[in-house]
């Protein structure tokens, strides 16, 4: 099983809750947001460590339920919209758009572009580098004039576990 290398992205495909421990994930994200000047506070924190904690993708309304059974003050939907946002935008998190669910990034230094692999019956998620794939993308929204703002591969279908 390859783990989640935090010092060069691996092209290979691998699973994207196969990592280095949670403490260390935190660690390293503090670290990148002191160094964009941005502040990892506890909420985000929170979020951040309930994802890593995950052993599938979860959803929103999943980490709101699970911030109020941890708070006696929970956070509001808008509050963990927004801790999601900042998480996507400094490349903590995956959103993956199919399954309207949040997975860790393997890779929050590397600022790479990713194809997913979802199991629709286990819910495993692999991830793989898909830079090349994403040029040529960009290369045909090119030729038709047209300029992408988001895109994001996603395959759904079953593991060689569940097959």
């Amino acid at each position: 099983m390859t783990l989640c290398s935090h010092t060069s992205h691996d092209d290979h495909l691998h699973g994207v809750h196969d990592h280095d421990s949670i403490h260390d994930r935190i660690q390293e994200a503090e670290q990148i947001c002191s160094q964009e000047g941005a502040r990892l506070t506890p909420l985000r924190k929170e979020v951040l460590s309930l994802i890593l904690a995950a052993n599938a993708p979860i959803g929103a309304y999943d980490l709101l339920a699970k911030l109020k059974s941890k708070s006696e003050r929970p956070a509001a939907p808008p509050t963990v919209y927004r801790t999601l946002d900042f998480l996507l935008e400094y490349g903590f998190v995956h959103r993956l758009t199919s399954i309207n669910a949040f997975i860790p990034c393997c890779h929050p230094r590397e600022g790479h572009q990713a194809a997913f692999l979802i199991c629709q019956k286990c819910h495993t998620v692999k991830e793989t580098s898909a830079n090349n794939l994403f040029h040529e993308l960009e290369q045909i929204a090119a030729q038709g004039k047209f300029k992408a703002k988001h895109s994001i591969i996603e395959i759904s279908g079953t593991c060689q576990q569940c097959q």
